[in-house]
């Protein structure tokens, strides 16, 4: 495993999630930022397990990019995101991908959601999607970024693509739930490609700088 990590060039980065469907949207956002190489979680065997206990998404990104790239010895992205309903009090929140129990399904935290807005009106059923992104190396944390993609909880799910709670999230810009929407343009109008935008920026600098 030493061996392996340090062969690693600095500008390698870890993609700290073993969400395979938010992996690809991170590296279809990020490849057009020369050079870095993006690399998996199943490139290191013996990753720590990091605890997401945080109270919010920045807490959770941080903690998970620089206990990662302290592990592996070389620099590491980590993202949290969720979604804020505001009849529910921001909830779920950062219990977004277990609001209906530690092994939920997409499908249980879907009909949790929806079974506590049943009766609640379209005009208050606003929400947002929030993801931030961390960028550590070694050494400690480098930046993070946010995203928001702002929209309304519908009243069933609709459409084929995306993942978590994207088939109830209207977008009254496009008329259409993420899930209806074709990745080419979801991945540059969600939460995800918002914080990445920014991340494209601050990483292009910071790569200009060693």
């Amino acid at each position: 495993m030493t061996s392996f990590v340090n062969t690693i060039h600095a500008k390698t980065i870890l993609v700290a999630t073993q969400n395979e469907k938010k992996k690809a949207e991170i590296k279809d956002i990020l490849k057009d930022v020369s050079g870095i190489v993006l690399v998996g979680t199943e490139d290191f065997p013996f990753l720590p397990e990091v605890k997401e206990d945080g109270t919010t998404f920045q807490e959770n990104a941080i903690k998970k990019a620089t206990i990662l790239a302290k592990a592996c010895n070389t620099w590491a992205m980590a993202d949290d995101s969720g979604l804020e309903i505001d009849a529910l009090n921001g909830r779920p929140g950062v219990y977004s991908c277990r609001y209906a129990g530690a092994n939920a399904t997409d499908e249980q935290n879907i009909e949790k959601v929806l079974s506590e807005l049943r009766g609640v009106q379209k005009e208050r059923r606003t929400a947002r999607f929030v993801c931030t992104s961390a960028l550590a190396g070694p050494q400690g944390l480098f930046f993070v970024v946010e995203g928001r993609c702002e929209g309304f909880i519908t009243e069933e799910p609709k459409g084929k693509y995306g993942f978590g709670y994207d088939p109830v999230f209207y977008v009254p810009d496009y008329h259409q739930t993420l899930a209806e929407l074709h990745p080419s343009i979801k991945n540059k109008i969600s939460h995800r490609a918002n914080a990445l935008k920014q991340f494209k920026e601050r990483i292009r600098s910071l790569i200009q700088r060693i």
